[in-house]
C-alpha cells in the first residue's frame, strides 16, 4: 500500500527550532536525510542569514546575522515519512502552519529571502540610537560631545549635534568616529 501524499509538489517550509540551534538542526537534518535515504523528498535545508557591518568599540566588522532566529527553511515534498523525519529531528519544535498541516512559503517570499542572503554589500549595524550622548573620537571635532540626531544605516554615518560658539550645530561623522559617553 503506497504512503499517503499530503503535498504532491516540492515546496519550501519554515521549521521552528529552539533559538540558537538553527545550525545544529540544519546539520542534523542533513545527516538524517542521508541516513534515512530521503533525498527524493527532502532537497534543501537553509538557515537564512545576511551579512551586516557591525560597529563596536570604534571598529567595523562584517558579521553574519540570522534573518529569522529560531527558524530554518526546508525544501521538500511533504509526505507522512518526510514530515516525520523533519519533525523528529532534535531541537525542532514543529512546522509553521495551521494545526498539524505545514503551510508552504510563497515563491515570492523565498525569492526575497534568497536575494537578501545573496546581497554582496553588507549593511552597517550601528549600535547607537537617536538621542544617545556620544563623544567624537576622531577628525576635526575630536573630543566634542553631543547627541545623535540622525542615523544613516546605509552609509554608516551619524549626525551629532555639538555645541559650536554657543549653538547646537549638526556634524556628520562616520559611526566609527563616535563612542557612547
Amino acid at each position: 500500500m503506497p504512503k499517503q501524499q499530503i503535498q504532491q509538489s516540492k515546496k519550501w517550509y519554515a521549521v521552528h527550532t529552539y533559538s540558537g540551534f538553527e545550525e545544529a538542526v540544519a546539520h542534523n537534518l542533513k545527516q538524517r536525510v542521508k541516513a534515512l535515504e530521503m533525498e527524493d523528498k527532502i532537497f534543501d535545508i537553509l538557515v537564512p542569514k545576511e551579512k551586516k557591518i557591525k560597529v563596536k568599540n570604534g571598529k567595523k566588522e562584517v558579521v553574519e546575522e540570522k534573518i529569522y532566529p529560531g527558524y530554518i527553511l526546508v525544501n521538500m515534498i511533504v509526505t507522512d515519512d518526510s514530515w516525520y523525519v523533519v519533525r523528529n529531528t532534535p531541537h525542532v519544535t514543529g512546522f509553521i502552519g495551521a494545526g498539524t498541516t505545514p503551510v508552504p512559503i510563497s515563491d515570492e517570499e523565498i525569492k526575497r529571502i534568497q536575494q537578501r542572503m545573496g546581497v554582496e554589500e553588507p549593511e552597517y549595524k550601528i549600535e547607537f540610537k537617536v538621542g544617545d550622548m556620544v563623544e567624537i573620537t576622531d577628525g576635526p571635532f575630536k573630543d566634542m560631545t553631543g547627541n545623535i540626531s540622525k542615523i544613516d544605516q546605509e552609509k554608516g554615518r551619524v549626525e551629532v549635534l555639538v555645541d559650536l560658539f554657543g549653538r547646537e550645530t549638526p556634524v556628520e561623522v562616520d559611526s566609527v568616529q563616535v563612542k557612547k559617553v
